[in-house]
């Protein structure tokens, strides 16, 4: 599956205000030609995994309390935010806190199916109108060696990303069997286009009214 836009493509032309710290979203927007700024949300507004909540309801909130963190900071504009989290054997697994957390997280992945969640929570800030949505992806993972599994790690691939892999990173052990692959990098694209759609439909029948 292709990180690369189709060569019709062509991207919303507004400025977006991505409410996000990761570098993977920025360059995937960067990719597909978008305008955006950055403007990161507050530490408390990317926290908070609950053990009783699914995995789509767990990246839906987030986005959503990211999105809501930034859009009190701005006077007008469309926030974007993301969440991304994996799922295996109906465990979460969010961003690993170190290097033997990130071992266990794929220690656990080896040799199994799982599941890529990202949540895209679009605001505007104008007309208070916001899209929450959910995109899934599902993969496999071979049943790599404790060698193999011990080169992934000292190679510091793993900081910052859900499940602690990088599929952008090309890892030979890591297959895409359905979905999006934009969306296990951490941004699902092809939703993202389909939101801003929507937004502009309801912005455009709003300014009729």
């Amino acid at each position: 599956m292709s990180l690369e836009p189709h060569p019709s493509f062509q991207a919303d032309s507004r400025e977006l205000i991505l409410a996000s710290s990761s570098p993977r979203r920025r360059e995937l927007l960067e990719r597909f030609g978008y305008r955006f700024r950055v403007l990161e949300p507050d530490s408390h507004a990317e926290c908070g995994i609950c053990s009783r909540e699914t995995p789509p309801e767990v990246v839906a909130r987030l986005a959503y309390q990211k999105a809501a963190n930034v859009i009190d900071k701005i006077d007008s504009g469309l926030v974007l935010a993301c969440d991304t989290v994996a799922e295996c054997v109906a465990i979460i697994l969010g961003k690993p806190e170190d290097r033997e957390h990130a071992r266990q997280m794929l220690t656990r992945l080896r040799g199994r199916s799982h599941s890529v969640y990202s949540g895209i929570c679009l605001w505007d800030k104008t007309s208070a109108h916001r899209l929450v949505r959910v995109d899934v992806s599902h993969l496999w993972m071979e049943p790599i060696s404790d060698q193999q599994l011990d080169a992934y790690l000292d190679s510091e691939q793993w900081v910052g990303k859900a499940g602690a892999f990088g599929f952008q990173d090309g890892p030979n052990w890591i297959r895409l069997d359905r979905g999006s692959a934009s969306n296990v990098v951490g941004l699902p694209m092809e939703l993202l286009g389909e939101m801003l759609v929507d937004m502009s439909k309801y912005l455009t029948a709003k300014s009729i009214d």
